[in-house]
């Protein structure tokens, strides 16, 4: 099974959105009336294809290679031998050479960081257990950034392929389909 860092809470948020639009939509067919059903339809299907690129598409996928970063609109890959440094600011950003990439998720919130602030100043070093020290303070972010960082390291032997970054033709689809559904809904209603 293939590993995939990403946000779980946007990750369940986007299907239980999916699902909501997949209802609305078989509702709309079945019991809509022109115009308003191709309205509702159209609102339904430009916040899903919105939900889609922020909520279910960004994601970091180690690879054998190399690291995948999935963001909204742009796909990155870099190879494992190239990987020179992964930081946590209030996003996860992996450098390699002149090149640096932020990854859209799992992201930091301020409110996570403060948790974990709290958490590690008030249990004392003494009273920890080795795996407990290992975890206060940090965030799931800098769990990511740490695997990948230990990632690197074990695969870079095995590092395939150049730093790259593209735009995505799956998003660039998704956002033009949404642009056409609001022309045709704008020039039938």
């Amino acid at each position: 099974m293939r590993q995939v860092f990403r946000s779980k809470l946007a990750w369940v948020f986007g299907w239980a959105w999916i699902i909501f639009a997949a209802w609305n939509t078989g509702d709309l067919i079945v019991r809509g009336s022109m115009p308003s059903a191709l309205i509702a339809g159209a609102v339904l299907g430009v916040i899903t294809v919105f939900v889609c690129l922020l909520a279910l598409r960004p994601a970091i996928i180690p690879e054998e290679g190399g690291v995948r970063i999935r963001n909204p609109f742009r796909n990155a890959y870099v190879p494992w031998s190239s990987v020179d440094e992964v930081r946590v600011s209030n996003a996860i950003v992996i450098v390699a050479g002149d090149t640096a990439v932020r990854c859209w998720s799992p992201q930091p919130s301020a409110r996570e960081r403060a948790k974990a602030a709290r958490r590690a100043s008030r249990k004392p070093a003494s009273d920890q257990r080795p795996h407990e020290a290992a975890v206060l303070g940090r965030t799931h972010a800098d769990w990511v950034a740490q695997q990948l960082l230990e990632m690197a390291v074990l695969r870079k032997r095995t590092a395939s392929g150049t730093t790259s970054t593209s735009w995505s033709p799956v998003a660039l689809a998704g956002v033009a389909a949404a642009v056409v559904l609001v022309a045709v809904t704008i020039a039938l209603a």
